[in-house]
């Protein structure tokens, strides 16, 4: 399956660099490019991509704006954030609205193809130092925090909370499958029940809300 994306950052120079990264991958085609948060919006609304890789940082309306506007209009694009900055209200916000991954411009080629495979394929790629902000944002989370996640995460089957603790391992349905000795049509399955019953978008929020809990 290739994997369609839409670039979408205000500096030229960086686009054709995303572009040239992804080149040499044959199952990653770039369909789209866009200049501002409109043309984004517009260019993925036009192209229906699996992945929209956006930079947080654009003239008009930014990132954070893309992700609330594709919410509005409910497309099912991934998103993953692109930035210079690694700034946690940045990060933070993104997370909460859906993002599927935030990556900083810093990144390897190869894992930037990796971040969009991953995206398309529901799951999700982190920049080292995003993942240490993460993880030390998960230590000074307070205890009320942490009893709501659990609280949570109490609503779901015993089957369904188990298959949580595999993605917040971050592990891929293909793995989790393996692990729970189950097939992966089950995993998909229980992950979309899920993500409907806590009201979440995509398995970073389930992955955020499990670490809260303590898992």
């Amino acid at each position: 399956m290739t994997v369609r994306v839409v670039i979408a950052d205000d500096e030229p120079l960086v686009r054709a660099g995303l572009r040239m990264v992804l080149r040499p991958a044959a199952d990653i085609e770039v369909v789209a490019e866009a200049g501002d948060g409109d043309e984004a919006v517009a260019a993925i609304a036009d192209a229906r991509p699996d992945v929209a890789l956006v930079d947080i940082r654009m003239p008009g309306t930014d990132g954070l704006g893309v992700l609330r506007e594709l919410a509005r209009r409910n497309l099912a694009t991934a998103v993953v954030m692109l930035t210079t900055f690694d700034l946690d209200d940045y990060l933070h916000t993104a997370l909460s609205l859906g993002a599927s991954g935030f990556l900083l411009k810093d990144t390897r080629p190869h894992a930037i193809a990796e971040a969009v495979r991953a995206a398309a394929a529901g799951e999700a790629r982190f920049s080292p130092a995003i993942t240490r902000r993460l993880a030390d944002a998960y230590t000074r989370r307070a205890p009320a925090a942490a009893r709501d996640a659990r609280d949570r995460l109490a609503a779901l089957t015993p089957r369904e909370r188990t298959v949580v603790g595999q993605i917040a391992l971050g592990r891929s349905n293909t793995q989790a499958a393996r692990a729970l000795g189950m097939s992966e049509t089950t995993v998909k399955a229980h992950v979309s029940r899920v993500l409907a019953k806590l009201g979440l978008e995509n398995r970073v929020q389930i992955a955020l809300l499990a670490r809260d809990a303590g898992h």
